[in-house]
């Protein structure tokens, strides 16, 4: 058995990520999109709760946003982690979080990533894995890490530059950061970043730098390997 070089220690910051094995899409349609939201919100409790279609008495195969009182369920939600940020993409994700109980994060992951794995081999009627291996997990060492990790994630599906065709299939909480969606408070932890900025022009400001930052470095590397 592998062990992680990254220990998850309580009251840290983590840069959580991952994609789907082959780079195949993990979200095909925003069904899917909702369901990882809604494991992301059921899952982080420290009690178990069995699958989501006891949790919520409804087919999750199939279900809508309709179906589901998320207010409700944002407040019922947390004990293991606490989410910072997150951007969903067509075949990867990325949680910024913050461990709050022993061993947080890998129960927090390990009931999303099976969970959600089940959920698509029941709907494709596939086996195996879904995800390209363990997730992927980056302790944040600074302050500067910490903001930039937090708008990399928020703007994350614009650097790599999802197309229109498939934005139905993104899932960030860029909205939530700017106040638009009051529905969706799932990042509990966001006050962590905006106090530390005068506003949210002052914040985005620097989260568009950060956009461009990355997108050049992508070319660099691109570049390079060209070369």
């Amino acid at each position: 058995m592998s062990i992680r070089k990254v220990p998850f220690v309580n009251g840290e910051y983590y840069h959580i990520y991952n994609r789907g094995v082959d780079k195949r899409y993990i979200f095909k349609d925003k069904s899917d999109v909702w369901r990882f939201i809604k494991g992301i919100l059921l899952f982080n409790k420290i009690d178990n709760i069995g699958s989501i279609q006891d949790a919520l008495k409804i087919n999750t195969i199939h279900g809508s946003l309709a179906s589901v009182d998320y207010k409700k369920l944002i407040e019922q939600s947390g004990g293991l982690v606490e989410i910072v940020a997150i951007c969903l993409n067509p075949n990867h994700y990325h949680l910024l979080a913050k461990q709050i109980s022993d061993n947080g994060v890998s129960k927090f992951m390990h009931k999303l990533g099976t969970g959600y794995t089940k959920h698509i081999n029941e709907k494709e009627n596939r086996n195996g894995s879904l995800f390209q291996g363990k997730f992927k997990a980056k302790l944040i060492e600074t302050n500067q890490q910490l903001l930039y990790t937090s708008a990399y994630i928020n703007l994350n599906y614009e650097i790599h530059g999802i197309t229109r065709d498939d934005l139905d299939l993104v899932f960030s909480s860029w909205d939530e950061y700017a106040g638009k969606n009051k529905t969706m408070n799932i990042c509990k932890g966001k006050n962590i970043i905006l106090d530390q900025f005068s506003d949210f022009e002052d914040y985005e400001k620097f989260a568009r730098d950060v956009v461009e930052k990355s997108k050049q470095l992508k070319e660099d590397l691109r570049n390079e390997h060209l070369e």
